[in-house]
């Protein structure tokens, strides 16, 4: 099968956030991708009670349909607008009655591409804040970086849903900046955002939480096996 051929939308452009536009992903113009001309409002998984999508307790929400196709991508068999099920209001209810339990801290919105599926989740994130107020906080990942989400001329959805969100794991997948020692994201490009100072402050301002693991070699293995391959 022919590798998929990916695009820059947007060569001229400048100040796209972190190693963007990079060739390992499609780069879209201002406003070139919206929920409404491409979300189907279909929704790949839905999990419970995990604590790997962000911090605490939560749930999360996949969303389907992603068109940044980025290299390696952990969840390729949801780029497709069409999979998976309809959102339904028995889910929704679902999520709800899962988010009121006292020892979940929040949800988290992943994909797909959350900011393309803006319908559903500006929907959902409406009743969370209706029924919760700020108890409940939300998550979202996304392709898009900050810096392309503030561009003029990008859809007014995206932003709207912004203003419901927490926090933002923002940018691309890059393969090549893969690190599994990263905290809730897969390269190093990506960023954790707190987005209401972020919205504050005119600029992206990073969770105060974040907390990357390091690699840890003591001196003395290092020293060991330097010897010990001078000996071989």
């Amino acid at each position: 099968m022919a590798e998929m051929k990916l695009h820059d939308f947007a060569a001229n452009e400048t100040d796209r956030g972190p190693f963007i536009p990079t060739k390992l992903a499609n780069n879209p113009r201002a406003g070139q991708w919206t929920s409404e001309r491409l979300s189907q409002d279909m929704v790949a998984d839905y999990k419970r009670f995990l604590m790997t999508d962000g911090e605490g307790i939560r749930c999360s929400l996949y969303v389907s349909g992603c068109p940044f196709h980025c290299k390696d991508c952990f969840n390729s068999s949801i780029w497709d607008f069409k999979a998976g099920h309809e959102y339904t209001q028995a889910l929704e209810d679902h999520i709800i009655e899962d988010l009121a339990q006292p020892f979940v801290q929040g949800i988290t919105y992943l994909g797909g591409e959350p900011l393309l599926n803006t319908r559903v989740l500006l929907r959902l994130s409406k009743r969370i804040r209706s029924e919760f107020g700020h108890d409940k906080d939300i998550w979202c990942w996304t392709g898009y970086t900050w810096e392309e989400l503030m561009r003029p001329g990008e859809s007014q959805d995206k932003m709207e849903l912004l203003s419901y969100v927490d926090i933002l794991v923002d940018g691309r997948y890059i393969a090549t900046f893969h690190d599994s020692l990263l905290q809730f994201r897969g390269s190093r490009n990506q960023r954790i955002l707190d987005v209401p100072q972020s919205l504050a402050q005119g600029a992206p301002v990073q969770w105060s939480k974040l907390h990357d693991q390091e690699r840890f070699i003591p001196e003395i293995y290092g020293q060991e096996r330097a010897e010990g391959e001078g000996k071989a």
